[in-house]
């Protein structure tokens, strides 16, 4: 018997949200790497060009978009149909923390980092879910160690709580269509997410990449529903 590890891109669409740097961009990287088409979404048009200027032109699409934005993610959806014809998977991967305590921060931030981790990601699986339907494709969707233990003081974490629970419900309810539905869960990220650079061997930004890609990779009836990965030396 042989088995099949990986499917090819194969000239498959791959829609990713938070693609201007960290761990979306190196994504979009090994996704054309393994033969996909990208289509490169966040808010900075100048982060994401410098980031397409390593992708090949002929298969990267750059959308602008504010996931908060509902009506912008329908634009990136319709443009990309238009330009690619088809849109096979997305990584619903915007979000950005916040400090430690219900002290810190503004209101403000508060207000915008659960509205882009949560919100947001909702706004994305409602833009996409019929094309993804149509196509038995794959959603992939960036939770975080912290969604599963709660960390002390983080609004942040709730976010993440929520995005777990919000990935279980698209599942079941996609179930019986063949589309498939990953929830991504890093811990400690060597990215520019972090103000200070982490005190342990963090992972890469390229090890997060790999782990999509390996999901997105399976076989039409093998459905990944959770990766957890850690730095080795991550003790919570």
């Amino acid at each position: 018997m042989t088995f099949q590890t990986t499917v090819p891109g194969d000239g498959r669409v791959l829609l990713i949200t938070g693609a201007s740097s960290g761990i979306g961009a190196h994504t979009a990287r090994h996704a054309q790497d393994a033969g996909w088409r990208t289509v490169l979404a966040a808010r900075s048009a100048d982060k994401l060009r410098d980031v397409a200027s390593g992708l090949d032109p002929e298969r990267t699409l750059v959308v602008p978009t504010d996931v908060n934005d509902f009506g912008a993610q329908q634009a990136a959806v319709q443009e990309t149909q238009e330009r690619f014809g088809r849109l096979d998977a997305v990584f619903a991967n915007a979000g950005f923390g916040a400090t430690r305590g219900f002290r810190e921060e503004t209101p403000e931030h508060w207000r915008d980092m659960v509205l882009t981790n949560v919100y947001g990601a909702a706004l994305t699986i409602r833009a996409t879910i019929d094309a993804i339907t149509a196509a038995q494709g794959h959603f992939v969707l960036t939770g975080s160690v912290a969604g599963r233990r709660s960390l002390p003081g983080s609004l942040y974490s709730a976010t993440k709580f929520a995005v777990t629970g919000m990935a279980e419900s698209l599942r079941l309810e996609l179930n019986g269509t063949g589309a498939r539905v990953t929830l991504l869960c890093p811990g400690m990220v060597d990215t520019p997410f972090f103000d200070t650079a982490p005190s342990i061997e963090a992972l890469r930004s390229d090890d997060v990449a790999d782990a999509v890609l390996w999901a997105l990779g399976r076989p039409p009836h093998v459905d990944v529903n959770e990766i957890l990965i850690r730095p080795t030396a991550q003790d919570g």
